[in-house]
């Protein structure tokens, strides 16, 4: 009997690795406290500082910002230095920014301009973080077990959506918006403490780079552009990247002022999102496997329109418009989360080894370029024709783009995820895509 709960009969696969296990650990952390300033962040702005939906918009373009202007630039500077150093450099430097907004609102100088300072420098420390992150991930767990690690992040995100948005709502009640998001100021702190652990290993050498950034950005962009999948990625995610920010931009305005839920009814409600994220965690392998890797992704971005649909179509009751917004809440996530997990595991499969921080970084700053303007024209919609329209307007250029992308791209006829790329093998950049 004992036997049984021996460590080694459940504690398998990327479990036995204690680099992984840091990684995925702090990455966990920083989830949770994300959910906080989801929420806290944008009703800061509306509750306490009275801001209209355009300021709001402003806000999450300004969060986004930072992928238009150092995106490439951030991509070469990950191939040429230690990943590591740099994603704890990022969680310190989030945590000191977020923690400028209670320390302001205590002090009673809290204004909507502080709030697009700190939106924009977490949106910076997160465009360094995140691709850095994304590397040495890879660099750390190998190629071959790219499916599991992702899964298994799948599972800590769709965990801290499913508990985090609860315990933001009530911290939200309990302290206030500004004093809430304190607490994802400690989890970033937290996870570059548990980075700190992660001993240096030979695959941390910086990749070999030209001696012109602009020659490194430039190869990053040919890889990009010279590969049919990531090319139709790029563009694609970019236009979804319009359609989301739109739909932040004005979410929580439109559960707070269009529908009157609470704080803490608004967190209870967004953890139906990280139940359809966990949902999703378990059921794409499934569905890759009944429908095919490329067109799970089709559909999944399709159903993220029908989302942003649903809850734009949430009315009537208190109740009843719970249970329609909660609905949409529980699709987007779980469409959006099977799309994701194949599209990193896809992205990080056909790159080479020595253009990964190159082309990761140069695919993060592609997709989300588009997102400040997402963000203004949510906010703008939101202010004329209200915030309701803006959400139907998302969902449904989403869907209308989904032809088109199954039209321009291979993912309709990608049955299977491709094997990886030899790295090194080759001198040139389009030999080794080509591999």
């Amino acid at each position: 009997m004992l036997s049984r709960l021996h460590p080694d009969r459940w504690l398998t696969g990327l479990w036995r690795n204690p680099d992984f296990v840091k990684l995925w650990g702090s990455l966990t952390i920083t989830h949770f406290g994300g959910q906080v300033t989801f929420l806290a962040l944008p009703l800061t702005a509306a509750l306490l500082l009275d801001a209209s939906p355009f300021e709001v918009g402003v806000l999450t373009a300004l969060e986004a910002l930072p992928f238009t202007l150092f995106g490439l630039f951030a991509g070469v500077y990950i191939d040429r230095t230690r990943k590591l150093p740099v994603i704890i450099g990022a969680d310190v430097g989030r945590a000191l920014a977020l923690a400028v907004v209670p320390v302001c609102a205590w002090m009673g100088m809290l204004s909507m301009p502080i709030l697009y300072v700190v939106g924009f420098l977490v949106g910076t420390g997160s465009v360094i973080g995140w691709p850095a992150y994304q590397v040495f991930m890879t660099e750390r767990v190998g190629r071959e077990n790219l499916v599991e690690a992702n899964a298994k992040i799948g599972v800590s995100d769709s965990a801290a959506q499913l508990v985090g948005p609860g315990l933001a709502g009530a911290l939200i009640q309990w302290l206030t918006a500004p004093f809430a998001i304190l607490l994802d100021a400690v989890c970033f702190a937290v996870s570059a403490i548990m980075l700190r652990g992660i001993p240096p290993s030979a695959t941390d050498a910086p990749k070999l780079a030209s001696d012109s950034v602009w020659r490194d950005i430039g190869e990053g962009l040919t890889a990009v552009w010279n590969n049919r999948t990531l090319r139709a990625l790029a563009w694609s995610l970019a236009i979804w990247q319009v359609f989301r920010h739109a739909y932040i931009a004005v979410v929580v305005l439109f559960a707070a002022r269009e529908l009157g839920f609470s704080a803490g009814h608004v967190g209870v409600l967004f953890m139906l999102a990280g139940v359809g994220s966990l949902a999703a965690a378990t059921a794409v392998a499934p569905l890759n496997a009944r429908f095919g890797f490329g067109p799970t992704m089709l559909a999944a971005l399709g159903g993220t329109g029908a989302a942003w649909l649903v809850m734009g179509a949430s009315t009537g009751s208190h109740w009843v418009a719970s249970l329609i917004f909660g609905g949409g809440l529980f699709l987007l996530d779980f469409t959006a989360m099977t799309f994701f997990i194949n599209y990193l595991t896809l992205r990080q499969a056909v790159t080479p080894d020595r253009l990964l921080g190159r082309v990761t970084a140069t695919m993060i700053a592609l997709t989300v370029s588009t997102a400040p303007l997402g963000g203004l024209a949510g906010g703008w919609i939101a202010e004329h024709w209200g915030v309701r329209t803006t959400i139907l307007l998302a969902g449904m250029g989403a869907l209308l783009m989904l032809p088109l992308m199954a039209w321009t791209s291979p993912l309709a006829k990608l049955a299977r995820l491709p094997g990886p790329p030899e790295p090194a093998v080759t001198e040139s950049v389009a030999e080794e895509m080509a591999s």
